[in-house]
C-alpha cells in the first residue's frame, strides 16, 4: 500500500515544489494575529464565494432546465418520446464523464479561474442555442456539448476552495457554493411557473426560458474571468494579505498550486484505498440524485397535478436542498467531521424519503410529496465528498486526478439514475424509487468503511512516525498525502 520508488523518496527539486513556496522564498512572511486572520477570511469570502455560488447555481439550473421544459411542452413541440427524453439526461453525463480527465489536465496547466470562466461562457452559449432546438438530433447534440463544458465546474471549485481555505473551513465554503443546487431548483421552478403564462406565436415558453438563462450564464462567465483570482499569489489582495493567505494554509499540508504534471501522483491516486471508497460512495449516492434532478417535475406531475401546479410544488425541493446543504456544511465545519454528517443525510434523504416515495399509498399525496422533497437531502452529501477530496488529498496532480475520479463517479451515478425511469413503469415508476432506497443503503455501508479506514490509517501513522523530524517548508513540497508521513486524514 505504501511502497514507493527510490526516485520518489528523494527530496523534490526546486522546480517541483508548490508555487506558494516559490512565492514565499522571495518574500518576508508576517506573523498572523487572530483578528488579522478573521478579517482576511471575510475578505476572501466576499471576493470568491459569491462568484463560485453564481457559477454553480447556473451550472445546476442550466442542466436541469430540460426538466422544467419537459412539463412546458418540450416533448410535444419537438416530437421526442419519453425514452428519448431519458437519453437526453444520460447524454449530458456521458460527455461530462468523458471530459473529466482532459479538463483536469487543462485546469492544471492553465490559469484555473480563467479556464473556469471560459467554460461558463461556452456552456451559456450552448444553453441559448437550446431555444433553436427543434428535434431530437439538435437537442442531443446540445446536451452533449453542455456536458463537455460543465465538466470543469466542480473540479475547478474544489481546487479553488482548497487554495484559499484551511481544511476545517472547507466544508462550510463548499456548502456555500454548492447551495447553488437548491437555489437553482427554486429559481428554475419559479421561472417555469412564470414562463408558462407567456404566450407568443414566435417563441414557446420553454424557448424563452433557455434563451434568458443562457444569456445570464454568459454574463456570469465574463465576470468570473475578470474578478475570480487564479490563486492567492495572483489575486487582488495586498502584498501583506497574499503572504497571510499562503502562510495560514501550512497546516493543511496539501499545498496551493503546482503547474507541473507528475505521473507518479496519478499512480498514487489510483492505488490509494480512499480513492475507490469515495468513488463507490459517490456512485451509489448519485443514482438517486440523477433520478431526482431529471425527473422531479415528472414525478410530481405523476401525482395528478397540472403543469403549473407542478412548477409551484417544485419550489420546496429547492428550499429543502438549500437548508440541507447549509446545515450540513456548518455542522461539518463545527465538528470537523464529514462522514457522520453524510450518514445522517443519506438516512433522511435516501432511506426515509425514498421509502415514503416508493411505498406510500398512491392516494396519500402528502406522504408522496414529503418523500419527494426529502430525497433532495441526498444531494447535500456531495459537498461532503467534495470536501473529502479537498482535505485528504495532497500533491497538486493527485488532487486534480482525484477531482476527476470524483466527478466521473458522480456522472456514472447520474447516468444510471435516469435510466431506472422507464416508460413501462409510469406513472408510479416504482422500480426506480426502490433503487433510490437500495443505492442509498449501499452508500451508507461504504461511508462507514471509509471512516474506519481513516481512523485506522491515522493511528498507524501515529505509531510509525514518532521519530520523524519535521522538515522546514515541507507543507509546500507538493508531496502527496501518502508521501508526507506527517499528514493526517480527516473523517
Amino acid at each position: 500500500m505504501e511502497a514507493t520508488t527510490e526516485k520518489e523518496k528523494q527530496p523534490p527539486k526546486v522546480v517541483d515544489v508548490d508555487a506558494a513556496l516559490e512565492y514565499l522564498n522571495h518574500e518576508n512572511t508576517t506573523v498572523l494575529t487572530e483578528i488579522n486572520e478573521k478579517a482576511l477570511v471575510r475578505k476572501i469570502d466576499w471576493t470568491i464565494v459569491p462568484i463560485m455560488w453564481a457559477c454553480y447555481n447556473l451550472q445546476y439550473l442550466d442542466k436541469t432546465l430540460i426538466n422544467y421544459a419537459n412539463v412546458m411542452g418540450l416533448k410535444e413541440d419537438t416530437g421526442i418520446t419519453g425514452n428519448q427524453f431519458s437519453l437526453l439526461a444520460t447524454i449530458f453525463y456521458v460527455t461530462y464523464l468523458a471530459f473529466e480527465f482532459p479538463t483536469g489536465f487543462l485546469m492544471q496547466r492553465l490559469p484555473t479561474a480563467k479556464y473556469l470562466g471560459a467554460n461558463v461562457i461556452l456552456w451559456g452559449t450552448v444553453v441559448t442555442l437550446n431555444a433553436a432546438g427543434k428535434n431530437w438530433a439538435a437537442l442531443a447534440t446540445l446536451r452533449a456539448l453542455l456536458g463537455c463544458f460543465e465538466a470543469a465546474i466542480a473540479p475547478a471549485l474544489i481546487l479553488i476552495t482548497s487554495m484559499w481555505y484551511k481544511r476545517s473551513e472547507q466544508p462550510a465554503r463548499v456548502g456555500f457554493w454548492y447551495v447553488g443546487t437548491g437555489t437553482g431548483t427554486t429559481i428554475g421552478a419559479l421561472a417555469s411557473f412564470g414562463f408558462q403564462h407567456y404566450e407568443s406565436e414566435t417563441f414557446t415558453s420553454w424557448q424563452i426560458m433557455f434563451l434568458l438563462f443562457g444569456l445570464i450564464t454568459i454574463v456570469v462567465g465574463i465576470l468570473a474571468v475578470i474578478f475570480l483570482p487564479d490563486s492567492p499569489m495572483k489575486s487582488r489582495l495586498t502584498h501583506e494579505e497574499k503572504l497571510w493567505a499562503i502562510e495560514r494554509l501550512r497546516e493543511n499540508q496539501t499545498g496551493i498550486e503546482n503547474k507541473h504534471f507528475k505521473i507518479y501522483q496519478v499512480r498514487d491516486c489510483f492505488t490509494d484505498p480512499q480513492t475507490w471508497l469515495i468513488a463507490l460512495i459517490t456512485i451509489t449516492s448519485s443514482i438517486p440524485n440523477g433520478a431526482v434532478s431529471s425527473y422531479q417535475a415528472t414525478i410530481i406531475k405523476g401525482f395528478g397535478y397540472t403543469s403549473k401546479q407542478t412548477a409551484l410544488l417544485s419550489i420546496p425541493s429547492g428550499i429543502i436542498s438549500c437548508i440541507a446543504v447549509i446545515s450540513a456544511g456548518l455542522a461539518s465545519a463545527r465538528f470537523n467531521a464529514r462522514g457522520p454528517v453524510l450518514i445522517v443525510l443519506l438516512l433522511i434523504g435516501g432511506i426515509l424519503g425514498g421509502s415514503l416515495l416508493a411505498f406510500s399509498d398512491r392516494t396519500n399525496k402528502g406522504a408522496l410529496l414529503t418523500g419527494n422533497y426529502l430525497t433532495n437531502v441526498i444531494g447535500a452529501g456531495l459537498p461532503m465528498l467534495y470536501s473529502y477530496s479537498a482535505a485528504n488529498y495532497a500533491g497538486h496532480t493527485k488532487k486534480v486526478t482525484m477531482n476527476a475520479v470524483l466527478l466521473i463517479s458522480f456522472c456514472l451515478g447520474n447516468i444510471i439514475g435516469p435510466l431506472t425511469f422507464r416508460d413501462a413503469d409510469k406513472p408510479e415508476y416504482l422500480p426506480a424509487k426502490i433503487v433510490v432506497v437500495a443505492s442509498t443503503a449501499v452508500a451508507l455501508v461504504f461511508t462507514v468503511v471509509l471512516m474506519t479506514y481513516y481512523t485506522w490509517e491515522n493511528k498507524r501513522r501515529d505509531r510509525v512516525s514518532q521519530d520523524i523530524e519535521h522538515e522546514e517548508n515541507s507543507e509546500f513540497f507538493d508531496l502527496t498525502d501518502r508521501e508526507n508521513k506527517e499528514f493526517r486524514y480527516q473523517w
